[in-house]
Order: structure tokens, then sequence, then C-alpha cells
């Protein structure tokens, strides 16, 4: 008798066992549900280099355009961290994020709810040039000391201290650090060695965002520094050879934002350029339902949004902006195998 009141027993505690987790999950996937259509404010988390008030008119367009399509009020996320904005989107606390592949990889990895949405294309106006730049500089007076035959070189490098963005950077640590580890391959370098002093770089600084690796290298915190080209567009110009080549000369504008604005009229030449896969928006699909994030692909890639000035700034307006068109540059459709090629980077 005991033994069959023991077996009821534990019958009945596997199906409240089961109706508990049944409920729990319901309760999970309702909580997403509610989420993905509420009303509440649509959270949009920008990384630190376009978290500047010189962005604000970039930010506000697409804040503008996102409200009208959606009908919900857009909310702008600022970030000082490149891990604040990974963390949002990964976590749910924003529902879409601007970021660079490296850091999508990541919030990815924490989150299989993370998802790419759109790139901007090359001036194609396809991926096949769907790409920026990543570089590394030195200030103009000091930029001899890194040549060998007349030759830029890593070589040169050695023993210098060097600026990096962020760990969660694809062109201002992971892409630059790649070269670096391949170029120095006998000194058996590692990514987690190149964030602080090693063998080849006794002082290794962070910017946290690219202008703040840029400036670290003008002010000769460092001799060298890693950043890409899209970042510091809005500062510098070109005075001297080709774009985004090495040996090309730049300058900061005379009338350059902060945190230019006490370094008008220095010079840096690049001595390092590596073309990186373009950034993408992505999205976190547990907050958002299947009809906003259609909304908001199918927008972005509109020719209404093509056309929009606030969006895509024509590039010889002088005006500064987040994206610029020169030619034929749009928002395109992007799947997550897409950027492998920087995932391969870390294997």
């Amino acid at each position: 008798m005991n033994k069959r009141w023991l077996s009821i027993l534990m019958g009945m505690l596997t199906v409240l066992f089961l109706a508990a987790c049944s409920s729990s999950d319901n309760g999970t996937s309702e909580t997403k549900k509610a989420n993905a259509k509420s009303d509440e404010p649509l959270v949009m988390v920008w990384y630190p280099n376009e978290s500047g008030s010189e962005m604000a008119p970039s930010r506000d367009a697409f804040g503008a355009i996102f409200e009208k399509a959606t009908g919900r009020k857009v909310e702008h996320k600022l970030t000082t961290d490149y891990a604040i904005a990974i963390e949002s989107i990964a976590n749910g606390n924003a529902h879409i994020a601007f970021m660079g592949a490296q850091g999508y990889i990541e919030a990815k990895d924490k989150s299989k709810d993370v998802e790419p949405l759109v790139v901007p294309s090359g001036e194609s106006g396809t991926l096949d040039d769907a790409v920026y730049y990543s570089w590394l500089a030195v200030p103009k007076d000091k930029a001899e000391q890194y040549q060998k035959n007349d030759q830029y070189t890593l070589d040169t490098t050695e023993g210098k201290t060097i600026s990096f963005v962020s760990a969660s950077s694809t062109s201002g640590f992971k892409v630059p650090t790649s070269s670096i580890i391949s170029h120095f391959s006998n000194k058996n370098l590692t990514e987690e060695a190149l964030m602080e002093g090693n063998e080849v770089y006794p002082e290794v600084l962070f910017g946290d965002s690219h202008q703040g690796s840029a400036v670290n290298m003008l002010m000769e915190r460092s001799d060298i520094a890693a950043f890409c080209d899209t970042c510091v567009e809005a500062y510098v110009e070109l005075v001297e050879g080709k774009a985004s080549t090495p040996g090309a000369v730049y300058k900061v504008k005379d009338n350059a934002a902060a945190p230019f604005n006490t370094l008008t009229g220095k010079e840096f030449v690049l001595i390092q350029v590596t073309p990186v896969l373009n950034a993408p928006f992505v999205v976190n699909t547990s907050v958002l339902s299947e009809e906003d994030i259609k909304t908001l692909k199918d927008l972005l890639i509109s020719d209404e949004t093509t056309n929009n000035k606030s969006i895509f700034v024509p590039k010889d307006s002088g005006d500064s902006g987040l994206f610029y068109r020169a030619a034929d540059e749009r928002f395109l459709e992007v799947e997550d195998a897409w950027f492998n090629p920087i995932r391969e980077l870390s294997k």
C-alpha cells in the first residue's frame, strides 16, 4: 500500500513539475511577445564613436525615420564603452544597434536572438565593395622612423607605444592585432597579450573610441594608433597622397569638433591600411515583433532612405554625417554568414 501511494505521489509531483515548466516557458514566451508588441520607446544603442554631440543630427535622422515607420518614439542610448552597447543589445535592453562586425559577433555569442539587419553598401551599391578601412597612423614628423627601404613596415613599430580603440572593436583592435600577430609570428603574440604591455609593445593604451585612439597618437600619449577612416572623416582631411593608402597624410580640420578641437592643424601619416567588412545595424528578435523587424528592414533598404540626405550625406557637401553618398551607396540586407571572415580572425 505504501509503495502504491508513493507511486501515485511521485506521479502527481511529476505532473505538477511539468505543468510548472510549461507555465514558466509560456510565461517567458508571453513576456517576450508582450515586449515585442510593446508601445514603449524603441531603444537604439550607439557605440562611443557615434555618441558624440557632433553625431546628434545623424542619430536624430535615424530616430525620425524609425519613429515614422513603427509609430514608436525612439530613445537613443548613448555609451562610453563598447561593452555596454554589446550587452544592451544582447540582453534585450535595446531593440536595435549600430555596431562593428566584431561587436555583432560578440553580441550574437551572448544571445541567439541578435540578428543582423542591414549593412551599408560600397560605392557600387553592392556588397562587393562594402568595406571601410582600419588604419595604423603616426604623427607626420615621426613618420620616417617607420620606414625601411622607403617602405612602411611593422618591423619599425617594435618597442613603441600603441593605442587601440577597444578589445571589442573590429577595425580598432581585431583587424590590426591580427596583422600584428601574423607579422611577428616568431614572438608568439596573442590577442590577450596585446591588451597590455607585451614583448613587442611595452605599453598599450585604449582610447575607448576611434576618436579617442587617434587623439592618443596626436597628443603623443602613444607613438602609434589604430582607428578607422569612417569614424574620423568628419574631423580630418586628406592633404597628401591617395586616401586610405600607406603614406597618405591627413590633417585635423580647422573647424574640427571635440575631441579634436584643440588639435587643429595636426598632421598624421598612415603606415598600414587594411579593408574591413562594413558595420551592421542589428536587432534583438526577442523584443521586436517580426512585423517591426520587417518594417525596419524594408525602410532601410528603400529608395526613400537611400535618397535621404540626412541619412546619406552627399560626399561633396562638406556636412558631417554617419554615412556618405559619393555614388550608389545604400543599405543592403545581410546574413550572419557574411561576417564569417571576421570570426575566422579568432581561430
